[in-house]
């Protein structure tokens, strides 16, 4: 089964690593074909370069890792210290290779919420506001516009027969 190994470089404090690929690029490509490589790819990142390589066996990839001239490229990177990185798979956020599992979904019992407090102050208040307001009588002469009209009065609720049928429609539904 075909493997992706990675060579991951980054910048030094004096040499940027595009500097570093230029240099090894073409010696490292022409090594890869040669020991049998499938596929290869170079990547520019913000702190330094990928060289992603596909080779179909892993003696294939210990051939081409002993080779005089990747070890050369491999000692001239920019930051000897911690500027090199060499793995399977692909370079950089390449992701898995297999998706993720789902998430379960929460259950009915994930969360138990509190049962809503009634206030029973304040409902009664209210109920007496609203029986206050229901045993009120309207007195015909007053101000209309102090008195909200009655939803239920029947000339509200019947459309008006000379208009046309919109205006039925609009007044059945205001």
């Amino acid at each position: 089964m075909a493997e992706w190994w990675s060579i991951e470089v980054f910048s030094g404090d004096k040499l940027p690593a595009s500097g570093w690929r230029y240099a090894y690029e073409d010696e490292l490509t022409e090594a890869a074909i040669t020991h049998g490589a499938l596929y290869y790819e170079w990547h520019d990142t913000q702190h330094g370069v990928i060289f992603e390589v596909l080779f179909s066996a892993d003696e294939q990839w210990e051939a081409f890792r002993a080779l005089p001239a990747v070890r050369a490229a491999l000692d001239g990177v920019p930051d000897p210290d911690n500027g090199l990185l060499i793995y399977r798979g692909r370079g950089g956020a390449a992701g898995s290779p297999r998706p993720r599992k789902p998430k379960p979904a929460p259950g009915a019992a994930a969360l138990e919420l509190e049962e809503p407090r009634e206030r029973p102050r304040i409902m009664r208040r209210r109920r007496k506001a609203i029986d206050e307001l229901l045993r009120e009588p309207r007195d015909p002469g007053a101000d209309p516009e102090r008195i909200a009209p009655d939803p239920l009065d029947p000339a509200r609720i019947l459309p008006d027969r000379d208009g046309p049928a919109w205006r039925d429609v609009a007044a059945s539904d205001g």
